[in-house]
């Protein structure tokens, strides 16, 4: 009796042993096992362990049959609505595709239309400032045809105030402009042009009224001569 009960005592044991080492297997990493292994078969119960490894090894099989069983439908449901949406993936990847295909060709035209409505503000800029310049340019060059047909008619004084006129009025307002530097520089030569022309034509005159003074004053002495002849008999009535 004694020896059945210790010998049922170490089955016990070793059964609570493998069980651990079970335990162990089924917890630990696989690079970490040897020893636990190793123990096993250095005792003298490793059959035992191996057919307890055994009967471990078809009890998780029947659990995984289970478990792959119990989700097997889900899992066919799964696959069934992945090809689905694949094939609705699909569609949508296309229509993506020729939406964006469009865009790129519409968008190429409104990038066409933005650069040509650029270049037309542009010019709009561009010919609204210059039609600024010309109406502030245009006085002056007025001024300026005016002082030359004043010069070429030979008014040398309306000359002489349209020429300060322009010098002090209106060649400021467009000094930045090249042709009014041309302009305020060529202002010395026409005054000295106009007092040139001017004098000229006073020498022709005067020279003029010294060739012609005899005939100016035998003209002259006419006219007091007849005016005294008309005169004389209304002097006469008066004294008498």
């Amino acid at each position: 009796m004694e020896r059945s009960k210790m010998a049922e005592a170490e089955s016990l044991e070793t059964a609570a042993e493998h069980e651990r080492i079970l335990r162990e297997i089924e917890s630990t990493d696989t690079a970490c096992i040897g020893p636990t292994l190793r123990s096993v078969y250095d005792g003298e119960e490793h059959g035992r362990f191996m057919e307890k490894l055994e009967t471990r090894i078809r009890n998780h099989d029947r659990e995984i049959e289970k478990m792959c069983n119990f989700h097997y439908q889900g899992f066919v449901d799964s696959i069934t609505e992945l090809l689905k949406v694949r094939g609705e993936a699909q569609k949508l990847k296309n229509q993506v595709t020729d939406t964006n295909r469009k865009l790129q060709h519409e968008g190429k035209e409104l990038v066409i239309a933005m650069e040509e409505l650029k270049q037309c503000r542009l010019q709009q800029r561009n010919i609204s400032a210059t039609v600024d310049k010309l109406m502030l340019c245009l006085p002056v060059l007025e001024m300026y045809s005016k002082l030359r047909d004043q010069m070429k008619t030979k008014r040398h004084y309306p000359a002489l105030k349209t020429l300060e006129h322009l010098e002090h009025t209106y060649l400021p307002q467009v000094s930045h402009y090249r042709f009014c530097k041309v302009m305020v520089d060529n202002i010395p030569k026409l005054r000295e042009e106009i007092k040139d022309v001017s004098m000229s034509d006073l020498k022709d005159f005067l020279e003029s009224i010294r060739k012609h003074s005899d005939k100016i004053g035998e003209t002259a002495m006419k006219q007091v001569g007849l005016g005294f002849v008309i005169g004389w008999p209304m002097t006469l009535q008066v004294f008498s």
